[in-house]
């Protein structure tokens, strides 16, 4: 049997450059070595490459191959764990799309239109049982008149980056008087924002994956955060929040969440693995959708390796069909 290259895609433009380097190290760690010739290719600003034992060989992005000791190699698939751009929004999609190198994410359409957090929530309203709260999107062009904001939502508002990934920029505003800060932090990290209404409840996260051609929901986690949501330091410091996997809910409960999250899956048309970020309210247990993380985090500790293993799958099982399923696809 022919082994595979693979090229695990990493980096980034953000400040989850060394997030992405553990989960493309962890995956490597996880796949069949007897299937699949791994290649960990790092991608920043300046530069593509290939860290060899003799030193680090630029990608040819002509045609996305790399040259060792006199011999081209070319990917069967490039398996893309970069979190935020040039990975998470689109544009490596598109890229790879022109070379006819088969990818294990979303296509180019839905990876962009889910970093975008307004675009998601419109597309996803109008699901059975899936609520969203109330939002206003600002654009950093334009004036923000904090007393319009004041009147239209109700406190307390989170404010954060439109299309940003992993929390950074986000703050949890009280009152009036916290909105500028915190307006002008968010546009730190992008042009447009998001301010939306506070829902109290119980947070989880959910993956869900095309596994041999059918939709796997995976056991949902509950997210239980010391501080006073889930922001970057809660996601990746150890001790600041706590997750259980699988969550203590009903089988009913359950159910109707996988139901929910596989309909928001086919709508966005998703393909691979994604994880699907939601609360379930405080009193009434509606469920309301956060958001979608195309690229989700894959190191040892991340949500998604923690709910494969808490489903009786091994990762090494789970990231090879994940594989086949895009070469094949």
């Amino acid at each position: 049997m022919k082994t595979k290259n693979i090229a695990l895609v990493a980096g980034g433009f953000t400040g989850e450059y060394e997030v992405s380097i553990n989960s493309a190290k962890n995956i490597e760690a996880n796949l069949n070595a007897d299937k699949y010739k791994v290649y960990i290719v790092l991608i920043n600003r300046d530069r593509w490459f290939y860290e060899s034992d003799s030193g680090s060989i630029d990608i040819n992005k002509n045609d996305f191959s790399l040259t060792l000791s006199g011999e081209k190699t070319k990917f069967d698939l490039a398996f893309i764990t970069i979190h935020g751009t040039p990975g998470e929004d689109g544009k490596l999609q598109g890229y790879f799309d022109i070379l006819g190198i088969p990818y294990n994410t979303c296509d180019a359409t839905t990876s962009a239109v889910t970093m975008n957090k307004t675009f998601t929530k419109t597309l996803v309203a109008g699901i059975h049982g899936l609520h969203t709260a109330r939002s206003l999107i600002l654009f950093e062009r334009d004036m923000h008149d904090v007393t319009i904001i004041a009147a239209t939502l109700k406190f307390p508002l989170f404010i954060k980056p439109n299309n940003g990934g992993s929390s950074v920029g986000m703050s949890k505003v009280y009152k009036a008087a916290g909105l500028p800060d915190a307006i002008k932090k968010a546009f730190g990290e992008d042009d447009q924002i998001l301010v939306e209404e506070f829902i109290k409840g119980r947070e989880f996260s959910v993956g869900v994956a095309r596994l041999h051609g059918a939709i796997k929901v995976l056991p949902v986690t509950e997210i239980i955060s010391s501080k006073d949501f889930f922001d970057y330091e809660a996601k990746y410091s150890p001790g600041i929040s706590e997750e259980i996997t699988p969550a203590d809910l009903p089988r009913a409960k359950n159910q109707e969440i996988a139901e929910i999250v596989t309909e928001i899956y086919l709508r966005l048309n998703c393909k691979g693995m994604v994880r699907i970020d939601f609360i379930l309210l405080e009193g009434t247990n509606d469920f309301y959708f956060i958001e979608v993380n195309t690229t989700p985090g894959q190191s040892a500790a991340s949500l998604i390796p923690q709910q494969v293993r808490a489903a009786g799958l091994s990762l090494m099982e789970f990231y090879g069909d994940l594989i086949e399923g895009a070469i094949g696809h």
